[in-house]
């Protein structure tokens, strides 16, 4: 099929989805792109509607949504066993809040680009993640994810955060950092155990992130060297700080060069393990899945994603 599978999450972006949908239809439709349009009415929804996509025969998928709604599309391109993932072509129009993945492969934001992008028509293979964890009944799961796993602190505020979309509170661009605040007031630091390839590291734990990608949190580059074809998860441990560090710190977020902190221990594996006492929480591409143990590990060159080569920023090797 030419035509083009359309996932659309209407909820994502605080109603953005809903609202800006007829516009992004109507590009589609001006650029010559056929779409058979489903709409997500639940969380896994998109998962859901993507196996059946693929059952039915459809290899290109396009996800109109935020992270949340790629991350669901890529578990259902992943689920499914009928072929191999590499068959099926990606797409995303992003709508969401952070919109974090598409920063480092070059999805544009502004509609009518990533429509044009889309008619390009240039792939690239980016590794996914696969990590396996506990849910909240103790239940072992696992889930893939294509941009950055979040553990510990981060995986606070990101709950924090879905809780605030849930209640269909408006989000936007700041309400990250704002509960990167308020969620210090009740954040008790983790014992950790972290086995990264042939590397041990046991610390009191601050935050975690393995990342794929190298964004999360609407713009903070919270694994500054990650690059998404390479075959290597890349972790940045953060230890324990004062609440007048994290503070001081918190700009060098943006930018990457909190790295730089003696607090923050770098490295490349391909496999991650995490153990810890207590247990700590686990986030992937902004979802709030379980608690440790951790293990997570790399599937190199696995998604094909459409991309604009003209938005890249020379931080990917393709």
């Amino acid at each position: 099929m030419k035509s083009w599978y359309t996932v659309v999450n209407p909820c994502s972006g605080s109603g953005k989805g809903k609202l800006d949908w007829p516009h992004i239809e109507a590009l589609l439709q001006k650029a010559g792109i056929h779409c058979r349009v489903e709409f997500t009415e639940c969380r896994n929804h998109a998962t859901e509607l993507t196996l059946d996509a693929i059952r039915r025969g459809w290899r290109r998928i396009l996800a109109v949504g935020g992270d949340g709604t790629a991350n669901e599309v890529v578990n259902g391109i992943f689920s499914q066993t009928q072929i191999p993932t590499t068959d099926i072509t990606l797409a995303m129009i992003p709508v969401g809040t952070g919109n974090d993945w598409r920063r480092t492969v070059g999805i544009p934001d502004i509609y009518s680009d990533a429509v044009s992008t889309i008619q390009s028509g240039v792939t690239y293979l980016q590794d996914v993640g696969h990590v396996c964890y506990r849910d909240h009944n103790g239940l072992q799961k696992s889930r893939y994810f294509v941009n950055i796993a979040g553990i510990g602190y981060d995986a606070l505020v990101v709950e924090k955060t879905n809780q605030h979309k849930d209640l269909g509170r408006k989000m936007g661009v700041y309400t990250y950092l704002i509960n990167l605040f308020s969620c210090l007031l009740k954040y008790k630091h983790s014992k950790v155990r972290v086995t990264a390839d042939h590397e041990e590291i046991t610390a009191d734990l601050l935050s975690m992130n393995v990342g794929i990608c190298k964004y999360s949190g609407g713009g903070m580059m919270q694994a500054p060297k990650a690059i998404p074809d390479d075959g290597l998860l890349d972790l940045t441990l953060i230890k324990k700080m004062t609440k007048f560090q994290i503070l001081k710190n918190v700009s060098k977020l943006y930018d990457g060069s909190f790295i730089h902190l003696p607090q923050v221990h770098i490295t490349r594996s391909q496999k991650v393990k995490v153990e810890s006492e207590p247990e700590i929480q686990l986030e992937v591409d902004g979802e709030t899945l379980g608690s440790s143990p951790f293990e997570i590990n790399v599937i190199p060159r696995s998604i094909k994603i459409i991309i604009n080569r003209d938005y890249f920023r020379g931080e990917i090797s393709a």
